[in-house]
């Protein structure tokens, strides 16, 4: 009887100690659900955080390009409204040009040129390849390659642009617009979204061409970043 008694308590226990430790591991994986959403929910209130960053940044840089965009407009709406009214001195982009001794070859420079006066980019760009080519060591060549990568420029051709000019700049780094040159290129990355490669160009015009109007230019532009 006693021993029916002894297995019948052990049993019991058993059965107690084993709903004990069911309980417990209950309370252990209840725990660890409740640290998992916590750790969800956390990781969740980040990513959100991180995305309204990110929302910021891009609004932030699509106001920086629109009014990089209204600047250049602004100055090629000027150089427009010059060129209609006839006022080629008033026109710092289009000085008179420079006059050498061969007057074939200013004639081909002069020809080329007038071209890109009349807004005719496109035929512009090759008569000012064209000049540059068949007179190298011309005076006149490095102003020919600069107008001819403002001509790619102006018909939209941002990456010739940006070729052409950067040759320009190498070619004749001390020419007095090697500076322009290189505001061109800026504006040619603008137009390609390419913001962070503006920028150094811009301070690349304020650091090697000092105490000029490109300079001033730039520094402004600089400006529009911050």
């Amino acid at each position: 009887m006693k021993m029916k008694k002894t297995h019948s308590l052990l049993i019991a226990s058993s059965a107690l100690v084993l709903s004990l430790a069911a309980n417990h591991a209950y309370a252990f994986e209840d725990e660890d659900a409740r640290r998992a959403i916590l750790d969800l929910r956390s990781q969740l209130r980040q990513s959100q955080q991180n995305t309204a960053d990110l929302s910021n940044k891009i609004n932030n840089l699509q106001q920086q390009i629109t009014q990089l965009r209204g600047s250049i407009e602004t100055a090629n709406h000027q150089l427009r409204m010059s060129q209609q009214s006839g006022q080629q001195a008033a026109n710092p982009d289009v000085p008179p040009s420079p006059q050498v001794g061969d007057p074939n070859e200013q004639q081909s420079y002069d020809s080329a040129l007038d071209l890109f006066r009349q807004g005719n980019y496109a035929e512009a760009s090759t008569a000012l390849n064209r000049f540059a080519q068949q007179y190298p060591n011309s005076p006149l060549t490095p102003s020919a390659r600069f107008y001819e990568g403002s001509s790619r420029y102006a018909n939209k051709d941002f990456n010739g642009s940006i070729q052409g000019l950067e040759s320009m700049v190498a070619a004749y780094p001390r020419d007095p617009k090697a500076g322009d040159a290189l505001l061109v290129i800026a504006g040619s990355q603008v137009e390609l979204n390419n913001i962070a490669g503006a920028k150094a160009t811009l301070q690349r015009v304020v650091r090697d061409y000092p105490n000029t109007p490109a300079s001033d230019t730039a520094k402004n532009r600089l400006e529009l970043f911050r």
